[in-house]
Formats: structure tokens, sequence, C-alpha cells
């Protein structure tokens, strides 16, 4: 018997589902455009459930791409240590591999990369896999991170600067698309971190890609 669901994403077979109050089309216009963009929205408006989906279809149907929904809410608990919160956001990239991709031999290997410096491991990761990806089968990668609001401090600010350091680089070198994901624009905050001379910074750094809300 299905029933409405307000405790997660909403799975067709279990629960009633109302129409989708956000794009689809629009998103994936934005990922065959390169884009690197911010979805944010209230709880319970659909967005986990509309990527699941979009994630699902994309691995299923589409031959040029490979997309990964990954949450990393789990790294809010590292707070200020970066080394802890990259960390755990590596982790969550391989267990998301297993559960929406499975066996994938492109994947790079998560503790090689964790010993060279939380400050670069999420950049090599994304783009070691990408390269390996790209001449494996020719497929571009498309990344979901949820929660992304969920990360303060420092460790969003190298989250953010990982992010944007390998930009150039897509498709081949990097992703082809990246969507932060999340209750609030991340562009707009303020960061106070631990290592800034005046105590904050803003999110939206000159040249940020993360354009479209």
């Amino acid at each position: 018997m299905r029933f409405f669901n307000t405790a997660g994403p909403v799975n067709p077979r279990d629960h009633y589902a109302l129409p989708f109050r956000i794009d689809r089309e629009e998103i994936y216009s934005l990922i065959m455009q390169k884009k690197y963009f911010v979805l944010h929205a209230p709880r319970q408006t659909g967005k986990t459930t509309l990527l699941l989906e979009l994630v699902n279809w994309i691995n299923q149907e589409e031959k040029r791409y490979k997309a990964l929904y990954v949450n990393i809410e789990a790294a809010q608990a590292a707070r200020e240590k970066v080394d802890a919160g990259i960390e755990t956001i590596l982790r969550e990239f391989q267990s998301g591999v297993r559960w929406f991709i499975g066996k994938d031999s492109s994947f790079p290997d998560v503790d090689g990369l964790l010993q060279k410096g939380a400050y670069k491991a999420l950049s090599a990761l994304l783009e070691r896999w990408a390269e390996a990806s790209h001449k494996q089968d020719g497929r571009h990668l498309v990344i979901f991170i949820d929660e992304i609001d969920s990360l303060v401090g420092d460790t969003l600010l190298s989250v953010l600067r990982q992010l944007r350091s390998g930009y150039p680089r897509r498709p081949e070198g990097f992703p082809q698309s990246i969507v932060l994901v999340g209750v609030r624009d991340v562009r707009d905050y303020r960061i106070f971190s631990s290592n800034s001379r005046y105590g904050c910074e803003r999110a939206k750094i000159g040249g940020f890609p993360f354009t479209i809300s």
C-alpha cells in the first residue's frame, strides 16, 4: 500500500508522487553545456528525488555521461578539521560509486589519494577519475553533491576551491558538470575560517564557476 512520504526521497513504488517543482529538462540542458551550478530549494520540494531519478536515468540510458549522487552531510561533524572532512567526503564518493554505478575500474584508489593531503585529495580524485573514465569508454562525469550547505568553515572553503581548480580541464580532465545542492545558496555564504585574517571569507570568490541557481 502506498502512502505520502515526508521523511526523505520519494520512491514511486512505495509512495504517492506529486509532479516535480524543479525543471528536469533545464538541469539536463545545463549539464550538456558543461555548467557547474548551484541548485537550492527548501526541504521537501523534491530535490533529492529528482536527482536520484536523473542519476539513474543517465547511468542506464545516456551513453555520453556517467553520473554520481553523493550526500556529504556526514562531513559536517568535522567542522574546521579539513583532513577529517575531506576523508569523509571521499569515502562517500567511494560508497556512492558502488551504489549508483557499480563496479568501476576507472575510479581511483581513495587511500592513495588521501596520502597526498586533504587540500588536494578531492580535486585529484575527480581529475584521475575523469581522465580514466574518458579513456576507458569515452564517458564524462556528472556529479551531484547534496547537502553542500551542511559544511562549515575551512572544510567548505577547501571543497569549493578544489572543485574550482579543475574547472578549466573539464570534461576530459575533470567532471563535465558539477551540481551543488542544498537548502541555501552556498555562493552567498560568509564563511568563518580559523585561517582567515579577518575571521570570515565570502564563498563567492572571483571567477567562481558555480554561476546559476
